[in-house]
């Protein structure tokens, strides 16, 4: 290939990976098991950038064994690449044709490339996402008893729902647990935990959901978390700023947050105070707080000091 910059597109399957070169357009399949042959053909090629999609794990360890061979990979929206292949005039969809739509998008946007997890960082992750989708069905367990009409079912219903209170309880201590055995955690969690609104749940999330955090400018980590305001102006016409995209289990966590920290952090009370007092309606005030919050907690990380009220 000369000196041209390879990009190379990766699609992994339940039992493939199909991988996909650009330029020049090389494409071949690997069984998932055949990692030390996956390693080595990319490797090989020297490639600029590795872009693949988050397939709800799949991905996981062929981008550690990749990352772990000294490769930029970078790990984007499934949205984003599709959008972008129709973008491109490619609306048939295959797992061959998806390796090359990522490939193309690698050698046209070329996404930031993000940090691997280490194993303790998937192990956190994987109880904080346990412990989301245990809430989750606390909430439809109480729905349901809601409209119960049976009493044994409702019985059924409430034990339940005590048995998945406990789970969460059990989670709640294993995070904890898992967040005081690393140092660097702990001293970044005692930080984010200054923050008045931010307790150990929103903290263990923005620590496994949002690396970045710390490393970005806050224009930047407002976008990444989705709580930036995009423009929607065509012509002379202005329309609303909306946010959209963006990472919504950082999102989910940091509106709950937010509506804490309304009432109990002193800046973000004053600015939800102003902006309703402007007119603004509740969740547009709410929104900009929260991009208020996550700018703050960015800024405490990034210069390691705890929050420090500063005066209304």
């Amino acid at each position: 290939m000369g000196n041209e910059e390879t990009f190379i597109g990766i699609d992994v399957a339940s039992k493939y990976v199909d991988v996909s070169v650009r330029p020049g357009g090389e494409a071949k399949r690997f069984q998932r098991e055949e990692f030390e042959e996956l390693v080595a053909f990319v490797t090989a090629l020297s490639p600029v950038l590795v872009v693949m999609e988050a397939t709800g794990g799949y991905e996981a360890p062929v981008a550690a064994a990749l990352a772990s061979a000294g490769l930029q990979v970078a790990i984007v929206n499934p949205r984003q690449a599709r959008d972008f292949a129709k973008a491109t005039g490619k609306l048939a969809k295959t797992d061959a044709l998806d390796a090359a739509a990522l490939a193309h998008f690698a050698e046209a946007v070329r996404p930031a490339a993000r940090p691997i997890p280490d194993e303790q960082t998937v192990e956190l992750t994987a109880l904080v996402v346990r412990r989301r989708q245990l809430v989750e069905m606390v909430v439809a367990e109480q729905n349901r008893l809601r409209i119960c009409t049976s009493r044994a079912t409702k019985k059924d219903i409430q034990k339940h729902i005590a048995w998945l209170k406990k789970r969460i309880q059990d989670h709640d201590r294993d995070i904890g647990s898992h967040v005081r055995r690393s140092p660097l955690w702990r001293d970044k969690d005692d930080l984010l935990q200054s923050i008045p609104g931010i307790g150990r749940v929103v903290s263990s999330t923005l620590l496994t959901s949002l690396p970045e955090l710390g490393m970005l400018d806050r224009r930047k980590i407002a976008a990444l978390v989705g709580v930036a305001p995009l423009n929607r102006d065509s012509g002379a016409q202005r329309g609303k700023r909306t946010i959209w995209g963006g990472r919504a289990d950082v999102r989910a966590v940091l509106y709950l947050a937010t509506m804490n920290a309304t009432r109990f952090n002193p800046q973000l009370r004053a600015m939800y105070t102003r902006l309703r007092s402007a007119g603004k309606a509740k969740k547009l005030a709410l929104i900009a707080c929260m991009r208020k919050l996550v700018t703050v907690a960015n800024a405490i990380l990034r210069d390691h000091k705890r929050w420090n009220p500063q005066p209304a």
